[in-house]
């Protein structure tokens, strides 16, 4: 058992993935052989977990314009199509769909709490916008962790491309193979600036799970990356 499988197993255990309240048997007895099916919905419920306001159970389905929420001491992974959720504690997110197409995923609203995700790869015309306090990030395709406080949001773009938006700030274009540019988004003045951050909160081997559960590889583990987070 490789380093990155030895990481995962002992973070999902912590957080329940491998407990009755988590994973499915099946999914577990997927990961003892290191691979994992597709799956959808609700895919891990520790504590308190909700959608549209009622209580969210593994399993639960997920659909673009819902409202998911994690209490106290909870968290939720969830898969909505090719894209993979994982919500830390008194987290709330909103799917918002495409005016044009309500199938079509448009925008995600972080309200609050703490945010890890890995999407499919979109087209130029496709990006899924973030929006997270004053801030709006457009992503095509990548892995990225963000967490909201009262007056700055942390963003990590893991992986991948993205292009930051805010008030009083030019749009800011981010590139990233692993992990290189974690930013503070500052908001004051009714303006924004992104400065450097430190790497905080987020792990490879979260990553790699989110990505299994829909079917992928972080880019970063083809390069021998693995290991440093």
């Amino acid at each position: 058992m490789n380093s990155i499988r030895r990481q995962y197993l002992k973070w999902a255990s912590a957080v329940g993935l491998l407990g009755p309240a988590g994973l499915s048997g099946v999914i577990q007895e997927a990961l003892a052989k290191g691979d994992l099916p597709n799956t959808s919905g609700v895919v891990s419920a520790e504590g308190v977990v909700s959608i549209n306001g009622a209580a969210a159970k593994v399993g639960s389905p997920v659909r673009i314009g819902d409202r998911v929420s994690t209490g106290a001491k909870s968290t939720a992974v969830i898969v909505v199509g090719k894209d993979a959720y994982l919500l830390r504690e008194n987290t709330t997110i909103v799917l918002e769909a495409s005016r044009t197409d309500a199938s079509v995923l448009a925008q995600v609203s972080i309200l609050t709490g703490k945010l890890l995700s890995v999407l499919e790869k979109r087209g130029p015309q496709r990006p899924v916008h973030f929006r997270a306090a004053a801030a709006t990030i457009g992503i095509r395709g990548t892995g990225f962790y963000l967490e909201i406080h009262e007056s700055r949001t942390y963003f990590c773009l893991c992986y991948g491309e993205a292009v930051i938006e805010g008030p009083g700030m030019a749009p800011k274009e981010v590139k990233s193979t692993h992990h290189e540019s974690p930013l503070w988004l500052e908001q004051g003045g009714g303006n924004m600036r992104a400065e450097t951050g430190p790497f905080i909160n987020h792990s490879d081997a979260e990553l790699i799970m989110l990505e299994k559960l829909v079917g992928r590889e972080p880019p970063f583990v083809a390069l021998g990356l693995t290991g440093r987070y």
